[in-house]
């Protein structure tokens, strides 16, 4: 935005509020500075910025009269959901709104036969399922915080979890949706079946973080819950022998529906907050296996990764097929990230790919970061996609530490990248990992995206700052108490 707009626009926020007010009411708009603090930043703590104001709609056309409002006045805007982010997707700008999809929680429409759901995006993950559980369906996607985290915010950032080895991130389980675009337009695009004719607008949509428009409504496929589940818990004396069980059970043809690594700091520090007694402290690192299917697959795949886990020396093996024992054995998993929270003051954490072959490669290399930096990292992951999650211990209290830990991340993911892999698997590059995108990709690579994105959002108001590297040098945080928006410099 112009600095003489944004200078205009600063001295008329109550005007403006009263125009939101027209749209959502009084109630729909929040204002009060001690109240905008709970929006100042999403699960990447460390940054923040307090925003104009927030809007709370509850439908599209809420959402639509919103957005035009802000394209009328040239102010850039955020779409935010449960803020549960962590790579700085939702964080607020300069005299920015955020508009906020947390009241627009209804599911619209329930089409067991066709296998599909239809819900708005401020609805939580977990509430699709247990909407659909009592039928004998379930939605796959899975992240850690899906008890938390919203459907609007899994769109955004192409979310993943324990399940996408077998059934795949976000992108694979949305049919169509229903956005609004950055000029204020309500479009639909994909549809109820899985292939539409034409350009694969909804595979363009989920993942881009914001910067294409919002979405209102969300098309989901939902999947029959499979006959029988089993988990396989097994502890392993190394590291390497974890990582190279992966690559026998997937070279064995078993695909699981998920495989988890998490590592001996981080096997401790969950029994010691969850107290399961059933992750063994000694192990090196843990594997859990979840396998699903028919009857037969399942008592029979149990067998062969037994086998598999055994063949490379597990000092530990424990199975689960009831109901009660399978949660139990994946209730530290879930709460690894809270068990750091737990002995550390703050933790920040990545989510760089790597290929399965180079997993034992790189964990010696990110310990060798960890020692050489003198921070504790642990390691909880999806191993089964090489999605890492490494986890850096700091305590911010302590002068240049959010700094240093800020330089072990970006080590981590140009060292995945080196190794063949991706900046993000889930997480998304918002502004954590903007500055990295040049690794891997080159300037006719970003300048082509960035054409994209100026389509959906000519103005550059729906998002801006987010995903591709700004002008300024990349070694300045996102953090805004150390950069300010860039007046008077184009964003795309």
């Amino acid at each position: 935005m112009p600095t003489q707009d944004k200078q205009q626009t600063k001295q008329n926020w109550k005007q403006i509020a009263k125009q939101f007010e027209a749209v959502v009411g009084k109630k729909g708009v929040v204002q009060r500075k001690e109240e905008l603090l709970v929006y100042e930043c999403d699960g990447l703590a460390s940054y923040r910025q307090r925003p104009a104001l927030v809007i709370l709609p509850r439908n599209t056309e809420q959402v639509s009269e919103a957005v035009k409002i802000c394209h009328n006045l040239n102010i850039p805007w955020l779409p935010r959901g449960a803020g549960t982010g962590l790579s700085g997707g939702a964080l607020p700008i300069e005299d920015c709104v955020l508009i906020v999809t947390s009241l627009m929680q209804k599911i619209l429409k329930i089409d067991l036969e066709n296998q599909q759901v239809v819900v708005q995006p401020g609805i939580i993950n977990n509430w699709v399922t247990q909407a659909v559980s009592g039928a004998g369906f379930y939605y796959a996607p899975d992240p850690s915080s899906q008890i938390i985290c919203s459907i609007g915010g899994n769109i955004a950032e192409n979310s993943g979890g324990v399940h996408c080895l077998k059934y795949g991130v976000t992108t694979n389980h949305v049919l169509g949706l229903k956005i609004v675009t950055p000029e204020g337009s309500i479009i639909d695009i994909g549809g109820q079946i899985p292939e539409m004719p034409g350009y694969d607008l909804t595979g363009l949509f989920v993942g881009s973080e914001g910067t294409l428009g919002i979405a209102t409504e969300i098309t989901l496929r939902i999947l029959k819950s499979p006959e029988s589940v089993c988990v396989l818990l097994a502890g392993f004396p190394s590291i390497e022998t974890t990582g190279q069980t992966v690559s026998d059970i997937i070279s064995a043809g078993i695909i699981p529906g998920g495989m988890e690594i998490m590592d001996n700091f981080s096997i401790n520090a969950v029994e010691d907050v969850v107290k399961t007694g059933l992750y063994p402290r000694n192990a090196a690192a843990i594997l859990l296996v979840e396998l699903d299917g028919s009857q037969l697959e399942v008592d029979v795949n149990k067998q062969r990764v037994k086998e598999i886990c055994e063949m490379n020396q597990a000092i530990e093996i424990t199975t689960a097929n009831e109901p009660e024992k399978r949660i139990k054995l994946w209730k530290g998993r879930k709460a690894a990230f809270a068990a750091a929270g737990n002995i550390s003051k703050n933790y920040y954490v990545q989510d760089g790919v790597i290929p399965r072959t180079k997993m034992a490669y790189v964990l010696g290399e990110i310990e060798t970061i960890s020692h050489k930096y003198g921070y504790r990292i642990a390691n909880v992951f999806h191993a089964g996609d090489g999605n890492l999650h490494p986890l850096v211990l700091y305590d911010d209290s302590v002068e240049g530490d959010l700094e240093r830990v800020e330089e072990i991340g970006g080590e981590i993911l140009k060292l995945c990248v080196e190794v063949g892999g991706s900046l993000s698997g889930e997480h998304g590059i918002g502004s954590d990992k903007k500055c990295y995108m040049p690794l891997m990709f080159n300037e006719t690579d970003l300048e082509t995206m960035q054409w994209v994105r100026s389509v959906f959002n000519p103005k550059g108001l729906a998002n801006p700052e987010k995903i591709f590297p700004m002008p300024r040098t990349c070694g300045e945080s996102a953090n805004v108490k150390k950069v300010k928006q860039f007046e008077g410099v184009e964003v795309f």
